[in-house]
């Protein structure tokens, strides 16, 4: 795991500053807050789930993901007429004719015995690269995206070599189609690591401040930098991209995984011809890997950068209560990629009534009104011992469940365990 450390000078990240270009040229922006009511100003208005991020207003903050959701214009222009708060494209380079997928490219994880065909989905493995169309084609169709919905969030993955004139032409042809924002993939965990592309980049710090510093010297619009899970502290190059001008945050991209063996062929899955690469996992099996990821650089962001910064959650997104947890942990946005391959476009009316639905519940007329909320809550693990002990001191009350290991007996185990079960 040492290898994955980001390890680097802080005082080189303070020290750097980015240049000041322009005004009629740079349009970045770093508000945050939306403007709506408070909790409470309006009793029994329907809940407004309008948010401002970066200075970019979304109708709600359900965002398509990058990957093949966002893979072309017609399935692009689908996700705005059903209603979703943004788009991200998939990721493009300035090559790609390097890019070369296979078929099958997908691996399904089911609950139940032997991943019974009858089981939910929980799990979801890849194997797909890049967007494998030109670039031209591309920025055609963000163009045209931008020309007929000019009100809504169009925001452009992209991801180039280490190389700095490559990575900042790449951004000024993309910037040109009128594009809203750049999030920079930064995390992919398969395809391309030998050319220092996706997670190669994120995992070593020092080599994330310099291709941020190239891509924020040139860039006029927001950027997100999409972060992987695949390291120890997530919240090492978290900090490096945004003390070196990024604007905010995505987490989490997709989990190195082997998504397992067939017992018949005995071969990996997903099969091609016979063989398989790891991939990247998503879906509900990730969600709380995910929420533990956000959770952590959510309280950076509040230590470090106060509201300066923003944060999309992603992860196993498939209800509006899956959403409303990254909320409560400060994400701004929720991406669901994953899930609308599972459902549909048509998800987000699901999303967006959920959401409301809690929000009702609890009385809240804004996303602000609970964003972070939650945050307040998590301690370490002395300080929880602390807090118990020092509340049967003062209920006078035995602690439920078993004082000590000592305690535990072989026939009642199972009832000894649910006794010290939260919920």
């Amino acid at each position: 795991m040492e290898s994955l450390r980001c390890s680097i000078e802080r005082s080189s990240i303070l020290e750097w500053r980015k240049p000041r270009l322009p005004e009629v040229r740079r349009r970045k922006a770093v508000a945050l807050r939306p403007i709506a009511a408070a909790a409470g100003e309006k009793a029994g208005a329907e809940p407004d789930l309008t948010v401002r991020v970066n200075g970019l207003e979304m109708p709600n903050p359900f965002v398509i993901g990058s990957g093949p959701p966002g893979t072309n214009y017609t399935v692009m222009k689908r996700a705005f007429d059903e209603g979703w708060g943004a788009v991200i494209a998939k990721t493009v380079s300035l090559d790609a004719a390097k890019v070369i997928n296979v078929t099958p490219r997908y691996a399904r994880l089911r609950a139940g015995s032997n991943g019974s065909a009858k089981a939910p989905i929980i799990g979801w493995e890849n194997i797909e690269l890049i967007s494998d169309r030109p670039l031209e084609t591309m920025l055609k169709e963000f163009k045209q995206l931008k020309d007929e919905f000019p009100d809504r969030i169009l925001i452009a993955s992209i991801m180039e070599e280490y190389d700095k004139a490559a990575w900042q032409e790449l951004i000024e042809r993309v910037e040109e189609t009128g594009v809203d924002a750049l999030e920079i993939n930064f995390s992919c965990p398969h395809g391309m690591p030998e050319r220092r592309m996706g997670a190669a980049v994120g995992q070593d710090c020092a080599l994330l401040e310099e291709v941020c510093g190239w891509i924020n010297e040139k860039a006029t619009v927001p950027v997100w930098a999409k972060m992987t899970p695949n390291i120890t502290d997530i919240t090492q190059p978290a900090r490096v991209a945004l003390k070196s001008g990024c604007e905010g945050v995505s987490a989490i991209n997709t989990i190195m995984s082997v998504m397992g063996i067939n017992l018949n062929t005995l071969r990996p899955e997903p099969c091609v011809e016979g063989y398989s690469t790891p991939g990247g996992y998503s879906a509900k099996a990730v969600h709380p890997i995910a929420l533990g990821k956000v959770m952590q650089i959510a309280k950076m962001l509040k230590s470090d950068f106060g509201d300066e910064r923003s944060l999309s959650g992603i992860g196993g997104v498939e209800t509006g209560d899956d959403a409303v947890e990254f909320i409560l942990l400060g994400a701004n946005t929720v991406q669901v990629c994953t899930g609308v391959m599972m459902h549909g476009y048509g998800l987000v009316k699901k999303l967006c009534d959920e959401l409301k639905d809690f929000m009702r519940k609890h009385n809240f007329s804004s996303i602000e009104d609970f964003r972070g909320v939650s945050l307040q809550y998590f301690t370490t693990h002395t300080d929880l011992v602390q807090r118990q002990q020092e509340a049967i001191r003062q209920r006078k009350a035995i602690r439920k469940g078993l004082n000590s290991d000592k305690e535990w007996t072989g026939d009642g185990f199972v009832k000894e365990t649910e006794s010290m079960v939260s919920n």
